[in-house]
């Protein structure tokens, strides 16, 4: 079997503006970046925004794990089966950040003949949208630090500066540093802090804009420090907000390119779903449903984080409802979650299969608290053997949700046939009841305690006496209606990614809080979580290459 890059490569893939006229989106509402990426102009909302929604289908998965699910694999090839059936579908998806990109996932384009092209492209650098953010976002922090330098006219307090600064790469070196070091010109000395692009606030307030206008407002909210008395110094007191703007105004346009079988697919904004809301752009899913009749998304990481976020946060927000959700899961992680080592996984293990279904149980009932059908999609190996098939089979079908086998990655859209009607048949047969989970009138510690009880299963919660005070302090502020995004490790249900399955009796511990006041929620943050990731000890960089006809190797 090819390798994912070796197959994106050589894809026959259509000049864009063919894929766009799938989507009747006409030439003058495209603005190119080349042969085969293209953003679509604000022009192009004014003429779509009267029309219909089509249906809206959410792809989530089980806790990740060393076995692989393929929840991005799965999206695409789903959107690539209902174009072979003649349907008129789009996929949503986020782009990939190069932290981890180069440090341990390698590509996030899919995989096999289920994946997004220009592969290299959207790995890497694709329309620039991650450079604009990350200028942004240092540009307000510069200007911060300026202002504190140049006589600090709003009483900023340097230890209180809560707005740090970020850069779209894995670098744990810059997680806690010194700045203003050297002579008096050369800044006031004081702790600052890196974190990943795809944490910034920034990141998360472009891919919840509706427009120029939304985006400023919410750009003008930002937080950035406290004064010496304890009031907030926002983006617009700096006078920073109309400089951001100006640095993404194109970032804010959605991302037109295809699938290797030409599906049309928009690519927009990319939040982790383990330290952010972990979904693409309102924008490029709205756009979405005005284009087609289906439009296949995914949300981050594992249902308790990904879907979670998408559901409480995003939908809230938005105002979207999804029809159904796709839940997807492979009998290797299963067994890996019923305990069997990862390299003995290729063996049946019906009792290992047995318990470590309960994760994909527990998901199931996660996603039904929201009213919503859910399909449950085996990623289909050749080590699974039909007794372990049609243990899971049988199971989900007594949870309630329907069941399908996916061979998208081998086989592309032929292979998401089945899935595809089982997803048209739930849609057709199931009404969706979407609600989130938690009402707006809830204390902020109220939801996140909701989160942590009813989605993650916890005993207990526990709140760092810090995070008490910020809590307080925030709801002081007025911001205690907002919904909260849990920084949570995406291997466990837990706070200790260490407890696979479906733990029991444990407490979720919440060490520290702060409000994200443009993007409009508030962030917890659990357990060890790690809003700047590391490198691992081989990175994948290392295998990362290109040839002296420019054509990248190594890439995934």
């Amino acid at each position: 079997m090819k390798s994912d890059i070796e197959i994106a490569q050589e894809a026959k893939m259509l000049p864009i503006g063919q894929v766009a006229a799938k989507l009747d989106i006409q030439e003058e509402d495209l603005d190119y970046y080349g042969k085969y990426k293209a953003k679509l102009t604000d022009e192009l909302w004014d003429k779509v925004k009267d029309r219909k929604d089509g249906k809206l289908i959410l792809v989530t998965a089980i806790n990740p794990t060393p076995a692989g699910e393929g929840k991005t694999t799965t999206t695409v090839g789903l959107g690539e089966a209902l174009g072979r059936m003649d349907k008129k579908a789009v996929i949503a998806l986020r782009e990939p950040s190069l932290g981890p990109c180069f440090g341990i996932k390698g590509g996030a384009a899919g995989g096999g003949y289920a994946q997004v092209v220009p592969m290299e492209d959207l790995n890497l650098h694709f329309t620039g949208d991650f450079h604009a953010i990350t200028s942004a976002n240092n540009l307000l922090a510069a200007m911060l630090d300026n202002h504190i330098q140049q006589g600090n006219a709003l009483g900023i307090d340097p230890k209180q500066v809560v707005w740090k600064r970020c850069e779209d790469m894995n670098d744990r070196a810059l997680r806690n540093i010194v700045i203003g070091m050297g002579r008096k010109m050369d800044g006031v000395v004081r702790e600052d802090h890196f974190i990943i692009t795809v944490a910034s606030e920034i990141m998360a307030i472009l891919c919840l804009a509706e427009n120029m206008e939304d985006l400023k407002e919410r750009l003008a909210k930002i937080i950035v420090a406290y004064t010496y008395d304890g009031k907030p110094v926002t983006a617009q007191q700096l006078k920073a907000v109309g400089a951001m703007a100006a640095l993404l105004k194109d970032a804010i346009k959605p991302n037109l390119i295809q699938t290797v079988e030409n599906t049309p697919a928009l690519v927009h904004g990319g939040p982790f779903a383990n330290i952010a809301h972990g979904c693409n752009s309102v924008r490029a899913t709205k756009t979405a449903l005005k284009l087609a009749d289906y439009v296949v998304t995914e949300a981050g990481f594992g249902a308790d984080l990904g879907a979670e976020k998408f559901l409480d946060i995003k939908c809230r927000k938005a105002g979207l409802s999804p029809d159904a959700v796709v839940l997807v899961a492979t009998v290797r992680a299963l067994k890996y979650n019923g305990g069997v080592p990862k390299d003995n996984l290729s063996q049946e293990n019906l009792d290992a299969l047995k318990k470590g279904i309960v994760n994909l149980e527990k998901h199931i009932e996660n996603i039904q608290k929201f009213g919503v059908p859910c399909v449950v999609t085996l990623n289909r190996f050749v080590s699974d053997t039909d007794a372990e098939l049609a243990y899971v089979k049988e199971f989900c079908e007594k949870k309630g949700c329907e069941f399908a086998l996916s061979e998208v990655w081998e086989k592309g859209g032929e292979g998401g046939i089945e899935l595809a009607n089982k997803v048209l048949y739930t849609i057709e047969n199931k009404e969706s009841h979407f609600k989130p989970l938690y009402e707006d009138s809830l204390s902020l510690k109220e939801k996140m305690e909701k989160v942590s009880r009813e989605i993650y299963g916890a005993k207990e919660v526990t709140f760092e006496p810090q995070a008490l005070k910020e809590l307080q302090k925030i709801e002081e502020l007025g911001f205690g209606n907002l919904p909260v995004c849990m920084a949570k490790n995406q291997y466990s249900l837990s706070d200790d990614p260490t407890l696979l399955g479906r733990p029991e009796n444990f407490t979720i511990h919440i060490r520290e809080v702060y409000v994200s006041a443009g993007a409009g929620f508030v962030v917890a943050i659990t357990g060890t979580i790690m809003t700047m990731p590391g490198l691992p000890k081989v990175p994948a960089a290392e295998r990362i290459g290109v040839d002296t006809n420019g054509v990248i190797t190594g890439l995934f």
